[in-house]
């Protein structure tokens, strides 16, 4: 009769959940009810079917109904069972004593054996912990939740940089995890003045962003404004810190990147001394740098670590690959094309032979060469590992000396496509490079049709162009143009460290370096941008 009387009751109370679960719902809150916390907890996730809610009673004199929830797929079961489940059913002594009143309060601080336990009063909160692999627990009569962490870290292990290989210095490089990647930042810069802000991008994806500056150096209206922009972006989803890049950038349709990004923590970290903003996105190994010049492409991170002339001798080689890598095939073009006067008489001559029955002309053959070795660049990049630098080298044997004996191209363009292609692996910076790759064909018909007077005019306006170029206001090329000499120390040349006494001009609220012993100084309110 008791039980009959019991299942009624039960009954009742589900038909009135089910009449206010709308109004539920529509709120942001909890409801003291447990039955009417899980009701909209499933509505909410739709019932999915990796859903896992448990639910038993603590205490002896007075039954509290308790109940647990996870996601199946995200939390580790050995911490759900021994931090959670073993740590609230455990002590039979100490259940004697709860009571309804005191139930959440003993949970919260004695029972629960995570050392990340945290409170949720809202449903957002709720369930951005719940998705992110934390166990909710529920307890009847109140309308607080405990999250205890649980989740279930699936990460590979810090290993070296991929895509910018040193020579020397640190083999660590960042990794898929952002608590990883912060920490391997603060590993290099003990300072309680490194400043760390998070927040959530995706209105779906939810994914965790992360703000780093060092208080007292980075210009503050800088690092205001990065803030301005990366909280205004709206978006379903946010996968990778590309993405952020093309909504922050000051001008989308230009070829050169106004944002650097690095895999590297010894770079990312220098450049926080510097005064620059790093940008943080979880599930990404890369993290973003603003404000962005382009002499920073030219820079590697081994600089720092080898001899200041070695190091300023690479970098001068380094702009020098650029050119060639942008300007080779149209020099060619040019000279064989308009400009005989300017070739030695011997190698015009050795020229003239190579071409004869070459059916096409020189700006032909260098596209035809060029899109070849784009060709077999990008399948090299997409097929796998094992067999795609294999493919890649035997293509380009096989194909450059087929075309050279089917009369297709000369000797000397393939010499000079060559060159180009080795020239254009030269410069550290990875995201530079699709500039050069691009510009060369406009080069190159620009050369076709009117020679290097052609290619001057396209310059001037290329020049022009990069003069326009801002990162978050801080001119592309300076501090050439403008031009300012006192940060030459650090551009194409490289001073001894000890000569680097003042920051950039344009990224710091501090030019002058820190000395021993000396704290920076607050920021004032009217840094320069």
């Amino acid at each position: 009769m008791r039980s009959r009387r019991r299942t009624r009751k039960r009954e009742e109370k589900k038909d009135q959940i089910k009449k206010d679960t709308k109004a539920i719902g529509s709120g942001d809150g909890l409801d003291d009810s447990l039955e009417a916390n899980l009701e909209e907890l499933k509505r909410r996730m739709h019932a999915s079917p990796d859903l896992i809610v448990r639910r038993f009673e603590l205490g002896s004199d007075h039954r509290v109904e308790i109940a647990v929830a996870y996601i199946e797929n995200l939390v580790a079961d050995e911490k759900v069972n021994k931090f959670v489940m073993d740590a609230l059913l455990r002590n039979s002594e100490a259940h004697r004593t709860i009571t309804l009143d005191t139930a959440f309060d003993w949970i919260k601080e004695n029972a629960l054996a995570s050392g990340e336990a945290k409170v949720s009063t809202g449903w957002d909160s709720l369930l951005m912990g719940l998705l992110s692999g934390n166990t909710v627990v529920f307890v009847e009569g109140w309308n607080e939740t405990v999250l205890a962490h649980t989740a279930h870290l699936v990460n590979r292990s810090v290993e070296e940089a991929g895509t910018e290989v040193a020579i020397r210095g640190p083999r660590d490089s960042f990794i898929e995890a952002i608590q990883t990647n912060i920490s391997l930042i603060r590993r290099r810069i003990k300072s309680p003045d490194l400043r760390l802000e998070t927040l959530r991008l995706g209105k779906v994806s939810r994914t965790e962003v992360a703000i780093m500056y060092i208080q007292g150096i980075a210009n503050t209206k800088m690092v205001a404004e990065v803030r301005k922009r990366i909280k205004r972006i709206e978006i379903d989803g946010m996968l990778e810190g590309g993405m952020i890049e093309e909504f922050i950038e000051d001008k989308t349709f230009t070829l050169f990147p106004t944002i650097y990004y690095s895999e590297r923590p010894d770079t990312i970290s220098a450049n926080l001394l510097e005064g620059r903003v790093a940008v943080i996105v979880d599930g990404t190994p890369f993290v973003l740098i603003a404000p962005t010049t382009f002499a920073q492409f030219f820079h590697s991170a081994d600089d720092y670590y080898q001899r200041f002339d070695i190091a300023t001798f690479l970098r001068f080689l380094r702009v020098a690959t650029y050119g060639i890598a942008t300007l080779g095939p149209s020099i060619y073009i040019a000279l064989t094309t308009f400009h005989h006067e300017m070739v030695p008489i011997a190698l015009l001559l050795s020229l003239a032979a190579q071409r004869e029955g070459v059916p096409f002309p020189a700006v032909v053959e260098a596209m035809i060469m060029e899109i070849i070795f784009e060709f077999l660049r990008e399948a090299g990049v997409r097929m796998p590992r094992i067999v795609g630098g294999a493919v890649t080298v035997v293509g380009a044997v096989v194909l450059g000396q087929a075309v050279v004996e089917a009369g297709l191209v000369s000797q000397a363009m393939v010499i000079v496509v060559s060159l180009t292609a080795v020239s254009s692996f030269a410069v550290p910076a990875t995201h530079i490079q699709p500039s050069s790759r691009l510009l060369r064909f406009l080069f190159m018909i620009s050369a076709a049709t009117l020679g290097f007077f052609g290619m001057m005019v396209v310059m001037i306006g290329v020049l022009a162009h990069m003069c326009s170029l801002r990162s978050f206001g801080v001119p592309y090329l300076k501090p050439f143009a403008p031009f300012i000499l006192s940060d030459h120390k650090d551009t194409l040349f490289r001073f001894p460290i000890w000569a680097h006494r003042k920051r950039p001009l344009w990224t710091s609220e501090k030019p002058e370096r820190i000395e021993k012993g000396q704290s920076p100084t607050p920021p004032s309110s009217d840094g320069e941008s």
